[in-house]
């Protein structure tokens, strides 16, 4: 089985004309002013699921700072989920900033959704404001089963592009500690953090709660990224995502197959440990 845990989804009107949606929205307008970043619908989404053999694609918004578009962007996805439900999962969305952020995931759960996510700290980093922020979102999901929380990360070194954030590594080793009952999934790799997993002391103990998933990985690291996953003992945290429409999943099977990764570690990657994770 073929699970895509990294997606993302916009109501017909934002494809249409995304512009519309600019306005005190400036992560938004960061990620999508340009035209080359690409926008997808449920049917695009599906019609790609098959080319590409992908099973179910566990999808997300935007976390826009106004609450109507995210409660918006969130039914969207509850469409999908009801339109398609055994092949699309979906994640409840929107900025922490919202002090309705909690009954939004809520009210998304209880209708269906699989978690939050993809949530992210674009402009400021997971900083000591956005993990207060998350504590009512966290207490929520742990009230629902304990679903998971999926939180953009990126690697705070390297190339400069849009969404890449002011994270640290010791943020992210202090959001896994300040949530150590959550299951945290770290988008892009976990900015790298999934490294320190050789240390003998306390950072593996923090990250035992934590997943990570490969979105953008072919843009950001060689194939041996899957090699220093089993390396560092934590294949079984890896989730297969392509932050579609940003790529699309044969780009990924192709970095993977010149990966030293046995059959058995792909199939983990690419639908195991999701199937385990979101049951």
């Amino acid at each position: 089985m073929i699970i895509d845990s990294h997606t993302h989804l916009f109501p017909e009107p934002v494809r249409n004309d995304r512009s519309l949606f600019f306005d005190k929205e400036p992560e938004f307008k960061l990620l999508y002013n340009s035209p080359r970043a690409k926008i997808s619908t449920i049917s695009e989404l599906v019609d790609t699921m098959d080319i590409h053999g992908v099973d179910i694609s566990v999808v997300s918004g935007f976390p826009w700072r106004n609450p109507d578009h995210a409660r918006k962007n969130n039914d969207y996805i509850l469409e999908a989920v009801q339109a398609h439900p055994n092949r699309i999962r979906g994640l409840a969305c929107f900025d922490l900033s919202w002090e309705g952020a909690a009954d939004e995931a809520v009210r998304c759960m209880d209708a269906g959704l699989s978690g939050v996510g993809e949530l992210a700290f674009y402009l400021s980093g997971i900083d000591e404001t956005a993990l207060t922020l998350l504590e009512p979102v966290m207490a929520a999901l742990r009230s629902h089963g304990n679903r998971p929380c999926m939180i953009h990360t990126n690697e705070p070194v390297g190339h400069p592009y849009p969404g890449k954030t002011p994270v640290t590594l010791e943020q992210i080793d202090t959001l896994a500690k300040r949530f150590p009952d959550n299951k945290i999934i770290l988008a892009h790799w976990g900015g790298g953090i999934f490294f320190y997993h050789v240390m003998k002391k306390q950072v593996k103990e923090n990250l035992k709660n934590i997943w990570y998933d490969t979105a953008a990985s072919v843009y950001l690291y060689d194939p041996e990224i899957y090699d220093m996953a089993v390396r560092a003992g934590v294949i079984d945290k890896v989730l297969f995502g392509t932050d579609f429409p940003l790529l699309t999943p044969d780009r990924y099977y192709a970095d993977m197959d010149k990966s030293a990764m046995t059959d058995l570690q792909k199939a983990q990657v690419l639908g195991e440990n999701a199937l385990a994770l979101f049951k």
